[in-house]
């Protein structure tokens, strides 16, 4: 089992930033990727962005590409997500996801594990 904790959600103004953060503990040896999903109210959950650990090669949806930053700590066993120019309609909830070599990181349901999520509200 891998159990994750996400951090760093919280307020702010449309054009701002926030930094995410999940830390990872259990069986985190059998990780082979981590990443970053978002649900707003009313809609499907979301993929954000994602690494794979050991490579670091990482992935992003198109809209968030040159504004958010995914990276991992190995020796904190703990990934980031940097969000800067955060626009209104990115309100959401945003999740940490990790799983095994069978992972496909922009697909939601190849993930094995989920934290319990963190409000992101951004003000229009």
């Amino acid at each position: 089992q891998v159990q994750l904790v996400e951090s760093g959600g919280g307020f702010v103004h449309a054009g701002g930033s926030l930094r995410l953060s999940c830390a990872a503990s259990g069986r985190t040896f059998s990780t082979y990727a981590m990443g970053w999903f978002r649900q707003a109210p009313g809609k499907e959950r979301e993929f954000v962005a994602a690494i794979t650990w050991s490579l670091g090669s990482r992935y992003y949806a198109d809209s968030v590409k040159g504004r958010f930053t995914i990276s991992r700590d190995n020796h904190k066993k703990t990934l980031y997500l940097q969000m800067n120019k955060l626009k209104h309609e990115e309100t959401a909830v945003y999740y940490c996801g990790a799983g095994g070599f069978a992972l496909v990181p922009t697909t939601e349901g190849s993930y094995d594990y989920w934290g319990q999520g963190t409000q992101v509200t951004v003000s229009s």
